[in-house]
């Protein structure tokens, strides 16, 4: 079924007006990726829809075990589940986001590129281009086209300021350990966050970033002592998720090529609302 898009909305409102169907209903034909806008796959309810475009129901089209949030010809954008490492290691190559997608699109006669990656540990918005030109540019020109780079984390403690700016310098010691130095001897790292939930024993914040340093928002959050949970590595002592706490919820870049703005949401994990509703 197809329906168009007549005003500005948003997607689960436009869906509970087209069509007979329940709240509930929609939502798991997003969940398992059965809603398209303009050809393209969808999972978030509140997906910004313009007059002219196409909503279609469908039954699902491809085999990956974990969400594609947009595909076209030249990009597919996925729901990188926690755990999944983004590429291969010296220990791991086939259990990899690289190493599925790469299988889903040769069958399909397509290339595929990485140009970023997320910790095996965090979930959510994970990038990856299918045209070798799209690949130099952003490579070479990231930050010129990349304009937001949204995460959830969920800290230990309740913190003492409402929003923040995290801004010096990193470095990776031997043992893969990031840590804060000097400018002469790190790289220079921005990172933003504001508290959105919060209760005694954790507050939930949102997290932007300026530059995208390895381990950069969990070494600047421990830094001020709010450690993400789940994160040993930088000094968590709590681990009410069973999981890392931190989720890449926005990625948003301007094409290069069709000077698009492309923005992508996940959905920030139930498992974290979930700590802030006891």
């Amino acid at each position: 079924m197809e329906y168009k898009v007549e005003t500005s909305t948003t997607l689960l409102p436009f869906l509970l007006e087209q069509t007979s169907k329940k709240r509930s209903e929609l939502k798991n034909l997003l969940k398992f990726q059965c809603i398209y806008v303009d050809g393209h796959i969808q999972t978030h309810y509140a997906y910004p829809l313009k007059k002219g475009q196409i909503v279609s129901i469908e039954k699902k089209k491809d085999a990956l075990p974990f969400p594609i949030l947009y595909e076209d010809k030249e990009l597919i954008v996925i729901d990188k589940p926690c755990g999944l490492l983004s590429e291969a290691t010296a220990k791991e190559s086939q259990k990899t986001a690289y190493a599925i997608v790469k299988k889903y699109l040769t069958s399909k006669n397509e290339n595929i590129f990485l140009v970023h990656r997320l910790d095996q540990y965090t979930s959510g918005i994970l990038m990856f281009v299918k045209s070798k030109k799209l690949y130099d540019i952003l490579t070479h020109h990231w930050n010129q086209y990349v304009k937001t780079r949204g995460y959830i984390a969920i800290v230990e403690g309740k913190m003492s300021k409402p929003s923040g700016t995290i801004d010096n310098y990193l470095a990776e010691s031997k043992t893969q350990n990031v840590y804060i130095t000097s400018k002469q001897n790190g790289k220079r790292a921005i990172t933003h966050y504001r508290v959105i939930r919060s209760c005694p024993k954790w507050s939930m914040l949102e997290v932007y970033l300026d530059t995208g340093r390895k381990n950069q928002i969990r070494v600047h959050l421990s830094s001020l002592h709010h450690p993400i949970v789940g994160d040993d590595k930088y000094h968590s002592t709590s681990n009410p998720l069973k999981r890392l706490g931190l989720h890449a919820h926005e990625f948003m870049f301007i094409h290069p090529l069709t000077k698009k703005e492309m923005r992508f949401v996940s959905p920030t994990p139930q498992s974290f609302e979930k700590l802030f509703k006891k």
